[in-house]
Parts: structure tokens; C-alpha cells; sequence
């Protein structure tokens, strides 16, 4: 369960071959050789930048910003503003990649002397307008971030607001910063990750940089589907795991069927039961517990019980058979 008052720093996870290469590399920083596929199940109004904005919006930017385009310079600016639509994807994306890279990679005095005057400009501004969303975000991360490059590449982002019952997942190489709210996160084995920004931990932007997609456009947002009455599923593209939410109200109990991979069940609220062949347990608010493969769960409540499982991902098993 995070919760998230001050924004995580901007970062991304290595794929499985990446992965591998940095563990040789760097096993000082890059611990294991895996990937870290992950997703944020939002219980509250939850706040994230993921993935890149569109060329067109980043069109925009490099027009409306121009703090960037003196971090970047007028040529590599003009690279991204001289794309139409006959060009290709390869083009659009290494024009991304040379104006996001050359940002990280501004001095710290440059960033600072930027960052001053954007939040300057934008303070004046908002006497006479009113500023967008994205403009007011990266003055709240200046407050917590100052002088951090993560401030103002915060404009080449998606702004992404979940309600409370929406996933966002994240692949591999994929950009993304937690900026504030309640989930419930899942995640592969792996302590894999590259930071760029909005952190005072160790930063590897050359790395980061290197290793991203570049892909461009809002990301996917998992509403979930019914598995029961009382029973949402979300489902990422991952084989290493989904996560199901499970809100009984009072006097209900549902059934969760035996299954081939091993599971784990978080009571978030309430009080309840749990019967697993002949043993009965009571579990309330806080209690984690473990369920082995190929085993029948009974849950029964008498005051309403909110929890989550998460299991391996179902289609893995499809896939195998």
C-alpha cells in the first residue's frame, strides 16, 4: 500500500535484457538481473506522470515553454517543430529522444537559472490567466523538487488522474513518476529501478535516457471487469501477476475457487473469515496472508471487508496449457 504525500522520483524499470547487462555493469546500483513490471490500483484520487504527450502537444510545449527550448537549444527545438505527418515514427521518435535527453542533461546551474524563471513568468502569468493544469503541477513539484530537472520535464509527460477503482500498469522502459494519493501496488520480483528526477537518491540519466521507448500518447487505464458481485479483476499484460478487489458488505461471503499459482491477500477493512479446507481464521484490517495453489477460499463477514489478492496472472496458466 503506498501513500503518496510528496512526489516519487521520475524513474523507469529495466527490461529482462537490460536488466541483465546492467547487473554486470553496475552491481552496485542494479541488484538483480530482472524486469519490474508494476501497477497502481488507486484508492483514492490518485496523481502520476506516465509516458510521453503527444507530438503535437509537445509541439505545443516547446511553443508555449520557452525555458525548454534555452535547456535544449533553438536546433534541436526546430527537429521536433519541423515534423509532419508524412514523416515517420523513427523520426518523431529520435527527435523526442534528442530534445528529452538533452534536457536531463542540463547542468545543474542551467537548470536552476531555467527553473527560476519559468516559475517567475508563470507567477506573473497567473495574474492576468488562469494557468493550465500542467503549469500548476510543476509549480507544486518546484515547492518540493527546487531546482530539480524533474520540475520542468514534467511538461514532456502524461498527466495522469485515476479515480478510486482505476489501474494504471507500467511496463518495461516506460517513464513514470507517482506524484500523489493512496494505491495499492504490485510489482515483479526486482528491485530494478534507473532515476532521473524529483529525487535526492542516485541519479543514472544516461542510462534513463538510453533506455526508454519513447512511446508516445496517454497510457492505457484499467477499469477492471466483474469476476463476481463482489469481485473486480484487473488484468495488465503481464504474466507475473493481476490483483483482484474484493468488497463484501455485511452478512455476505463469496468463494474464491482453487486456482494453479500460489496467491496474496491484504484485509485493507473489516473483519472477517477466511476457511481454507478445514481451518477457519478471523482476519481483520492490516492482516496479509498466504494462499497456496491448487486450494478452495471461503471468505465470510459480518461487517463489510474490503481486500485485495494478488495472484499470478491468469493467462499465464491459459498460455501454458
Amino acid at each position: 500500500v503506498l501513500s503518496v504525500a510528496k512526489a516519487l522520483s521520475i524513474q523507469a524499470h529495466p527490461d529482462k535484457e537490460l536488466a541483465k547487462e546492467l547487473l554486470k555493469l553496475k552491481p552496485n546500483l542494479y541488484k538483480d538481473g530482472n524486469h519490474k513490471p508494476e501497477m497502481a490500483l488507486a484508492i483514492t484520487e490518485f496523481r502520476a506522470l506516465c509516458g510521453f504527450i503527444t507530438l503535437e502537444e509537445l509541439k505545443g510545449v516547446l511553443v508555449d515553454i520557452p525555458e525548454i527550448v534555452e535547456l535544449v537549444g533553438n536546433a534541436s527545438a526546430k527537429q521536433v517543430l519541423d515534423i509532419d505527418k508524412q514523416d515517420g515514427a523513427e523520426k518523431v521518435k529520435y527527435a523526442l529522444r534528442l530534445v528529452f535527453t538533452q534536457l536531463m542533461s542540463a547542468s545543474k546551474e542551467m537548470a536552476t537559472k531555467s527553473i527560476a524563471k519559468l516559475k517567475s513568468r508563470l507567477h506573473v502569468e497567473s495574474q492576468l490567466r488562469c494557468l493550465t493544469e500542467k503549469e500548476q503541477l510543476v509549480l507544486h513539484l518546484e515547492k518540493q523538487y527546487p531546482s530539480d530537472i524533474g520540475v520542468i520535464s514534467a511538461f514532456f509527460f502524461n498527466y495522469v488522474k485515476l479515480n478510486p477503482g482505476e489501474a494504471l500498469y507500467l511496463g518495461a522502459n516506460e517513464p513514470h513518476a507517482y506524484l500523489s494519493g493512496e494505491c495499492i501496488e504490485c510489482m515483479a520480483t526486482s528491485d530494478n529501478v534507473v532515476r532521473a528526477g524529483l529525487t535526492p537518491k542516485h541519479r543514472d540519466i544516461q542510462t534513463l535516457c538510453s533506455m526508454l521507448t519513447y512511446k508516445q500518447g496517454y497510457p492505457d487505464i484499467l477499469k477492471g471487469f466483474p469476476l463476481s458481485p463482489y469481485i473486480t479483476r484487473y488484468l495488465p499484460p503481464f504474466e507475473e501477476f493481476e490483483v483482484d478487489c474484493c468488497i463484501l458488505p455485511k452478512g455476505a461471503s463469496t468463494v474464491y475457487p482453487a486456482i494453479p499459482g500460489p496467491s496474496i491477500f491484504l484485509v485493507f477493512l473489516g473483519k472477517g473469515r477466511f476457511r481454507i479446507g478445514s481451518r477457519e481464521d478471523i482476519v481483520t484490517e492490516g492482516d496479509v496472508l498466504f494462499a497456496p495453489s491448487n486450494t478452495e477460499i471461503t471468505i465470510t463477514t459480518s461487517s463489510e471487508l474490503q481486500l485485495y489478492r494478488a495472484g499470478v496472472n491468469s493467462r499465464f496458466f491459459h498460455t501454458a496449457l
